[in-house]
């Protein structure tokens, strides 16, 4: 590792001013970055730690739920609120990583992860993400755990967070900041696709932070789940996974929100999947259907061609737990 300065700011103006040029990358719970230093495979100049903001907040607001960026992972699965209004975030939340990461993790950090990809992580191998121009090396190497949805010849890696899934099929809101004061993005647009630079993961630009998300209210607490396919049953990333919401009135869906992860280089919402599945009834039939409509446009390589048969059975799944058939 080489050196780096550590800075530990008791403000937000004084993060801002940290981060303001290239080389700072903000520090919370180091459960992703400190690896990818250790591996050389990210080299900041400045660490700046922000533990020491009031961030970790979780409380109702006029529109639904703020979660502050600093809220640990084992706290917001566990947390009254989401228990009882997002009982989906709460189950992404435990599918993912161990109770210790867990309690390490934090919302904004965990938004910030980076691809789990061999290649990505391996600094002798090709990738266009690490080093931009250098090639993919998964593209014709072993690419079993890779995209079907929205590559690109420079990179066909995925996200691997759960949470993210989640916060994408709620239709969360997050709130950055900069010197030029606050914006807000819809998560669903917050993570990038990887086109032509692979090496962008997000739309936070240099210079911002994440303060938090807000969950809209929403009618989906009864009818909702979260399903994860992976090798092993605990502390694996997603093959494939569908977080499945359903605001089911008078045995009819008035609502539908899914998102996928393990599938693309962002958490994939099914913005067509939903509207074929508004006014419909909650039937084995029509959750199939829907399974195989989220297909459209799918191209796999040469090891996850698996996942062009994983991903709908898990879609139908998912719904069929969300719509009480399972």
């Amino acid at each position: 590792m080489k050196q780096f300065q550590y800075v530990r700011p008791a403000s937000q103006a004084a993060v801002l001013d940290a981060i303001a040029k290239p080389g700072s990358k903000i520090i919370a719970g180091g459960t992703n970055l400190v690896d990818l230093m250790k591996k050389g495979v990210m080299s900041p100049d400045k660490l700046v730690d922000i533990n020491s903001l009031p961030l970790n907040t979780i409380n109702t607001s006029p529109n639904g739920l703020h979660i502050g960026a600093l809220t640990l992972n084992s706290v917001l699965s566990e947390n009254s609120l989401v228990l009882d209004k997002h009982p989906l975030l709460s189950m992404a939340l435990k599918a993912g990583a161990s109770p210790q990461l867990r309690n390490m993790a934090t919302v904004g950090g965990n938004m910030m992860q980076r691809t789990r990809c061999a290649y990505f992580y391996d600094t002798t191998m090709p990738c266009n993400k690490r080093t931009p121009g250098t090639g993919c090396g998964a593209m014709g190497g072993y690419n079993r755990m890779h995209a079907i949805f929205g590559s690109s010849p420079q990179c066909i890696a995925v996200h691997p967070s759960d949470m993210c899934v989640a916060l994408a099929a709620l239709g969360a809101t997050v709130t950055i900041a900069g010197k030029k004061g606050e914006r807000h993005i819809p998560f669903t647009e917050f993570h990038r696709l990887p086109g032509e630079h692979p090496e962008m993961d997000n739309h936070l630009a240099t210079g911002e932070m994440i303060l938090g998300v807000d969950i809209p209210d929403n009618n989906f607490s009864k009818n909702s789940y979260y399903l994860k396919v992976r090798d092993r049953q605990s502390y694996a990333f997603a093959l494939v996974s569908v977080a499945a919401a359903l605001d089911i009135q008078g045995g009819v869906i008035k609502e539908a929100r899914l998102a996928m992860g393990g599938v693309a280089h962002k958490p994939w919402r099914l913005f067509d999947v939903e509207k074929f599945l508004a006014g419909k009834a909650p039937t084995e039939e029509n959750f199939n259907k829907a399974a195989q409509l989220a297909m459209q446009g799918a191209k796999a390589y040469e090891y996850n061609a698996f996942k062009l048969k994983l991903a709908p059975a898990t879609i139908a799944e998912a719904l069929k737990h969300a719509g009480g058939l399972a």
